[in-house]
C-alpha cells in the first residue's frame, strides 16, 4: 500500500471537533470554536490533525487546552508566537474516529447518519439522509427521494425501528402521511 493511499485513508477517518477562529494573547495560543458535544474531551488528548483552509492536514502536539466562553484556547507544539497563531486561522481541529467520545446506546453522530439508505418496514425505498435538523423534542433526518423531493422524519425509536450506521441502512415504520408531506 502507498504511503498516498495511507494518508487518504487516514484523512477519510478524521472527524472535525473544532475550528481555530483566531490567536488568542502573545505566546502562540489559539481560540477555537467547538464543533462537539465534549468539550472536556480536550483534556484527554494529547495529538491532533489540523486541517488549514487551503487542504494541507498535519499532526500535531497538543501542549494544553482550556474551556473560554463557551469556546477552547489551544496551546500546539511549535506554535509559539502570535504570528505563527495567525497562520493557524480558520484550520480545523481534527481527531481520528477511534478518538471519538463513546456514545450511548440509540445515539448517534450526524456525520454517521448521513448517506444512510432509509426504506421503510415494507422494503420500499425512501431515499437517503443528506443532513439532521435539531429544532425540537427529536432530530430530524433531512431524507432526499430518488425523484429530490426532501423529507423529515422523526429520528425516534417509534418511526426509526432500525439504525445500522455500520451498514449504512436506517428501516421506518412512517405514521400515516409523513411520506407525504
Amino acid at each position: 500500500m502507498s504511503t498516498q493511499q495511507n494518508a487518504s485513508e487516514e484523512l477519510a477517518d478524521l472527524v472535525a471537533i473544532a475550528r481555530i477562529a483566531r490567536p488568542q494573547g502573545i505566546r502562540g495560543e489559539v481560540i477555537a470554536d467547538l464543533l462537539t458535544d465534549f468539550p472536556e474531551r480536550f483534556a484527554q488528548l494529547d495529538e491532533v490533525h489540523l486541517a488549514k483552509p487551503k487542504g494541507a492536514v498535519e499532526r500535531r502536539t497538543l501542549e494544553a487546552s482550556r474551556p473560554h466562553n463557551g469556546r477552547v484556547v489551544l496551546k500546539l507544539k511549535g506554535c509559539d508566537t502570535r504570528t505563527d497563531a495567525e497562520t493557524l486561522r480558520d484550520a480545523r481541529v481534527l481527531v481520528t474516529s477511534a478518538k471519538l467520545v463513546k456514545l450511548p446506546a440509540d445515539t448517534f453522530y450526524e456525520f454517521d447518519l448521513l448517506d444512510c439508505a432509509v426504506s421503510t418496514t415494507a422494503g420500499q425505498p425512501v431515499g437517503k439522509v443528506v443532513g439532521v435538523q435539531k429544532y425540537g423534542a427529536a432530530p430530524l433526518l433531512v431524507v432526499k427521494s430518488d425523484e429530490g423531493k426532501e423529507l423529515l422524519i422523526p429520528l425516534t425509536n417509534s418511526i426509526c425501528l432500525e439504525v445500522d450506521v455500520a451498514q449504512k441502512r436506517i428501516v421506518i415504520e412512517p405514521p400515516e402521511g409523513l411520506l407525504d408531506l
